[in-house]
């Protein structure tokens, strides 16, 4: 087998992490394979000039885009906190567009989704990025199907991940894809990383979200809802918890948290599912009415349509040890 070109654009600002995450990550792999069946990683840019990554690393491209018209195996694109509000990089569109996407599978770190819109590469497709862009991503480009909380997320060809880190889960299930999950495993041990955070685990924990103040409409909400997940929550009710009219409970939703209130309500139940899925020996039955799904089959299309695998299926990917009693 020969060895896989990996092809990492980088640019002025980029993320120093994002890039050095999977190169670390493909440069471990090669260690654990046969000679001549491992990757070979080029950083491709504008230019072979020293560019300047956003915490003041300096870094050189192998190959200019105008040097590398050819066909590589994976192409990455490497994000950088001035992506989202930047300007179009004309040669990388062109680029990735002439040459990106005749890889094998292409994609993107992090805010390099914003490089792959651009690009015109994202209409239609499924793609996610750091959780804080997601929502810009899609409204910078509705025509994509932005996932706000995924680790990584493929669709095709077409692979992209979430922010800095997950950048390395990504790479990590990209060597798994190519030489086994043993490869991947062996990677992670030597990186000290965790090498089970998969596609559909979440970026974060919407009980991480801010929380309003306990006397606000929001924030009598947002605990009575905390508290009592398990019972239904229509919008009519949560208007009555709050002391508001439905509109304007939907307004502050929007307004403070950025989420409507059915998906606040879905969000925590996802994740509080979630938690006993990984910690918790309870059955599925008794898990979705303890978080308020109504029945496992309302629990298994919420867990399928947000994160793409099943309930049990998640639970045999992220438990923490002790074996599936399902």
């Amino acid at each position: 087998m020969a060895k896989r070109d990996i092809a990492l654009v980088i640019h002025d600002g980029v993320q120093s992490l994002d890039v050095a995450g999977p190169l670390d990550v493909f440069a471990e792999a090669n260690g654990f394979l046969a000679e001549g069946e491992g990757y070979r990683c080029l950083l491709l840019a504008g230019t072979t000039a020293l560019i300047r990554a956003s915490n003041g690393t300096p870094m050189a491209a192998h190959l200019s885009f105008g040097d590398a018209a050819r066909v590589f195996h994976t192409v990455l694109v490497a994000g950088g906190p001035g992506l989202p509000e930047g300007s179009e990089d004309a040669t990388m569109s062109a680029w990735l567009r002439d040459w990106g996407v005749r890889a094998e599978r292409y994609g993107s770190i992090c805010t390099g989704a914003f490089a792959l819109g651009r690009a015109g590469l994202l209409d239609g497709r499924l793609v996610t990025t750091h959780w804080q862009n997601a929502a810009c991503l899609a409204e910078t480009f509705p025509a994509a199907r932005v996932e706000h909380d995924r680790i990584f997320a493929r669709d095709g060809r077409l692979v992209t991940s979430a922010g800095v880190t997950a950048g390395i889960d990504l790479a990590l299930a990209l060597v798994g894809e190519d030489h086994g999950e043993h490869v991947a495993l062996a990677c992670a041990k030597r990186l000290v990383v965790a090498a089970q955070r998969q596609g559909g685990q979440s970026q974060f924990s919407p009980f991480l979200l801010p929380r309003s103040d306990p006397a606000t409409p929001l924030g009598k909400v947002q605990a009575y809802v905390m508290e009592n997940l398990d019972e239904p929550f229509p919008v009519r009710r949560l208007a009555a918890i709050a002391g508001t009219s439905t509109r304007s409970l939907a307004r502050l939703f929007v307004q403070e948290l950025g989420i409507t209130p059915h998906e606040f309500i879905e969000n925590i139940r996802l994740d509080h599912a979630r938690n006993l899925l990984e910690a918790s020996d309870l059955a599925l039955k008794a898990i979705a009415f303890d978080c308020g799904f109504g029945s496992p089959e309302q629990m298994r299309s919420v867990f399928q349509r947000r994160l793409g695998l099943s309930p049990l299926r998640y639970r045999e990917s992220f438990r923490t040890g002790r074996p599936c009693a399902d």
